[in-house]
């Protein structure tokens, strides 16, 4: 079991969460970021990881690397700096991992690599619940830099034989941001780009404790969400709704099943979300 494990990004929204699960099963964790957490919760380092040389630096001596730090969504930065930002910085990590023989890293990607959710021409996904094997398609500079960053990872596990999982998250939702969902559950055009997927930051935060303890996968893409949308509106309602040309459905879609499939991470993580959103809002 890696012992060591270096979190970037700490300080964020689903940074703590991904800390404390780590430290609850036994984990000495170092975070890295550009500004110290509100709770500290283990040592913090500031780093700027579109060095290289700090990257190595904040890596050296860990057993696993769980990359979160990135500029979360389109439109917070002009769209050149997100994508160099969260191309270099992985790029950077992953380099720093491998040059130090790490075996073991886990980065974030995200549901946006399919290209929906900021497209500047609005489409349909090709099928739901969308897998992994659907065609990336992004029209933004943000789902681009994650459909780069998983090809980083492929190329450093062909370098070095470093195992990489790459975690297409849905809509990261903390335990307080389920009290603004009683506004949004009976209107799906307020989520549709994202197919009302979410996923609470602690089924996330266990996700990325078993990538890290798994081994023989590879570089591998897995979604994250939770089992369920998030609306009050059955998913055959939603699609017909939002996506009405869609006629490929491959699950049955009888209820409130998710529709970013995340059958796949369950199969090889052994893996099961179990926070729902209707555990935390009356409807």
């Amino acid at each position: 079991m890696a012992e060591r494990v270096v979190v970037t990004g700490g300080s964020g929204r689903l940074g703590p969460w991904v800390i404390r699960e780590f430290l609850e099963h036994g984990y000495e964790v170092v975070n890295i970021d550009t500004r110290h957490p509100q709770e500290p919760l283990c040592p913090t380092v500031i780093a700027d990881l579109a060095q290289l040389g700090d990257a190595v630096d904040v890596l050296e001596g860990a057993d696993a690397l769980v990359h979160l730090a990135a500029i979360p969504a389109a439109g917070l930065r002009p769209n050149e700096f997100t994508f160099r930002n969260n191309v270099l910085s992985t790029y950077n990590v992953l380099a720093a991992a491998s040059l130090l023989g790490m075996s073991k890293a886990v980065i974030t990607s995200s549901e946006s690599s399919y290209g929906l959710v900021f497209a500047l021409h609005p489409f349909s996904p090709q099928y739901v619940p969308v897998d992994e094997d659907h065609p990336q398609l992004p029209q933004d500079s943000y789902g681009l830099s994650k459909v780069v960053n998983e090809a980083t990872a492929d190329m450093f596990h062909r370098r070095s034989g470093m195992q990489v999982v790459s975690f297409r998250l849905g809509n990261v939702i903390a335990p307080d941001m389920y009290e603004n969902f009683p506004s949004f559950i009976h209107n799906p055009r307020e989520r549709e780009r994202i197919l009302w997927s979410y996923i609470d930051t602690r089924d996330a935060a266990v996700a990325y404790r078993l990538a890290v303890e798994a081994d023989g996968l590879g570089s591998m893409r897995l979604n994250i969400a939770a089992d369920d949308t998030s609306m009050d509106i059955p998913s055959r309602e939603l699609m017909a709704v939002s996506y009405p040309d869609v006629r490929d459905f491959r699950a049955p879609l009888e209820g409130y099943e998710t529709l970013l499939d995340n059958r796949r991470a369950k199969q090889v993580l052994g893996w099961q979300p179990v926070h729902r959103w209707r555990d935390h809002v009356n409807v």
